[in-house]
């Protein structure tokens, strides 16, 4: 017994022993209970209808008769199994009709987009600016500490690693080169994009989900104001006019990384910003601009999607998020490496 109630399972053991064909229950002399006693009873029904035993309830209180009336309302959730139960052409199938619904949504949100542009050129976009100036102090201003760090690390690594070549041939100047022409270029863009794919496209899609959760979306769909122009416009408009800057941001703080190793090889500063004057051109700042302008889009894109795909609960919020940093970061590469495809051909 453990607070006035006899042990669920001693009680099993009781029923499966005899043959036991009806169970009635007096419960006259409780003059208290509590939530111990209703999941006691509802362990004792569950054997009892499993071995097609006859239960009277008119005995329990009327509170408790009511209480397990609710909980067995509603049946049990049935565990469905999961995709790696079926047969390999079942699984492929469920793949293909999700990755064909995932590029329909895809497709119709970058219509929407498109016509939000257009309707932002015609200037008959309703956003509130103040949202748009919010967007870019938090794309823009507040990413500063972040992307100095990294920017600075990732300018450190480059130089050390083509200083431990280099040095074998004597040519510890061309570090220079190898971390201005490598952050210009690449680097700079690239790792400023994933660190705002981590950084604001996930808020993008934890803002907008939530926003879906609590359905503010669709009360701005019920005062015919377009979700697209009101919330992901000034979005991605903030974080394609952000990223450029940051890009330039993090190619100077490459290059000083670069010249905190240059220093350790014990290469003059000014040889060395002299070399690297040199190597650098405006096309390679240029292609590292471009690259992160559409880099910020791509973010924006993938961030806004996600979260205007959010479902109804807080889990979904969760999922939406971690998609949105899965698939910018995805997209980025898959577009770097299409604009570096493209400048070899140009021979840019």
């Amino acid at each position: 017994m453990r607070d006035g109630l006899p042990d669920a399972v001693i009680v099993t053991e009781q029923i499966e022993s005899g043959a036991t064909r009806r169970l009635t229950f007096d419960t006259g002399s409780i003059a208290a209970w509590d939530s111990a006693l209703v999941s006691f009873l509802l362990k004792v029904l569950v054997e009892c209808g499993r071995r097609d035993i006859e239960a009277d309830q008119s005995g329990f209180p009327d509170g408790v008769r009511r209480l397990i009336t609710l909980a067995t309302a509603v049946p049990e959730a049935e565990t469905r199994p999961g995709e790696g139960h079926g047969s390999l052409i079942a699984r492929l199938g469920v793949r293909v009709i999700r990755l064909a619904a995932d590029a329909k949504a895809m497709v119709t949100f970058t219509g929407e987009v498109g016509i939000a542009m257009v309707r932002l050129a015609r200037g008959k976009a309703r956003f509130r600016r103040s949202d748009f100036t919010l967007t870019i102090q938090e794309c823009g201003a507040q990413a500063l500490g972040i992307v100095s760090l990294i920017g600075f690390l990732i300018g450190l690594i480059l130089g050390f690693i083509g200083a431990t070549q280099l040095q074998k041939f004597g040519a510890e100047i061309y570090v220079a080169n190898l971390v201005g022409i490598g952050m210009a270029r690449e680097m700079a863009a690239v790792m400023t994009a994933i660190i705002m794919a981590g950084r604001t496209g996930a808020a993008f899609a934890a803002q907008l989900g939530t926003m879906t959760v609590n359905e503010e979306i669709d009360a701005l769909k019920s005062l015919a104001i377009s979700p697209m122009e009101f919330l992901v416009l000034p979005r991605m408009m903030a974080l394609a006019l952000m990223m450029p800057l940051l890009c330039l941001y993090a190619i100077v703080l490459g290059a000083l990384g670069g010249a905190l190793v240059a220093s350790m090889l014990g290469i003059s500063l000014t040889i060395y910003f002299q070399q690297l004057i040199d190597s650098v051109t405006v096309t390679d700042v240029a292609v590292g601009v471009v690259k992160a302008s559409v880099f910020g889009v791509i973010v924006a894109f993938a961030g806004c999607l996600r979260g205007m795909q959010c479902g109804r609960s807080a889990a979904s919020v969760g999922a939406a998020t971690t998609s949105a940093v899965v698939t910018s970061i995805v997209l980025v590469i898959c577009s770097d490496a299409a604009i570096n495809v493209i400048l070899t051909v140009l021979g840019i």
